[in-house]
């Protein structure tokens, strides 16, 4: 009964994984999309020029119809953009706050003082 049991699981993950990964695709260009929009660019960003890399990938996956590999390179993908949000969003935060690069204050100088979270 176990046996037929895990037969039946893994022929439906065999089916789940056989057809396109619309869903994870969508979700990995909107996670670039979202990272762009926040101001990361390959340049400035590892994790971007990573997912755009990924997401590269899983298309040409898509194309050769190799479903499971493009859903993972798509998911990487995804990741690596909400990485890339995650790391422009904090440099973004540090520069309004006066930490940022740049912004650096001489420790024992009065705008270090103020500039100091408290």
């Amino acid at each position: 009964m176990l046996r037929i049991i895990a037969v039946f699981v893994g022929v439906a993950w065999l089916f789940g994984c056989a057809s396109a990964p619309v869903q994870e695709m969508s979700d990995a260009r909107q996670a670039i999309g979202a990272a762009r929009s926040a101001g990361a660019t390959a340049a400035n960003s590892a994790d971007l020029y990573a997912a755009q890399a990924a997401i590269a990938r899983a298309e040409q996956h898509l194309k050769a119809q190799e479903y499971t590999r493009a859903r993972l390179a798509a998911m990487q993908a995804k990741r690596h953009a909400g990485a890339a949000l995650v790391a422009i969003q904090h440099a973004d935060s540090a520069n309004a706050q006066g930490t940022g690069p740049g912004n650096v204050q001489a420790p024992g100088s009065p705008a270090a003082a103020t500039a100091a979270p408290r």
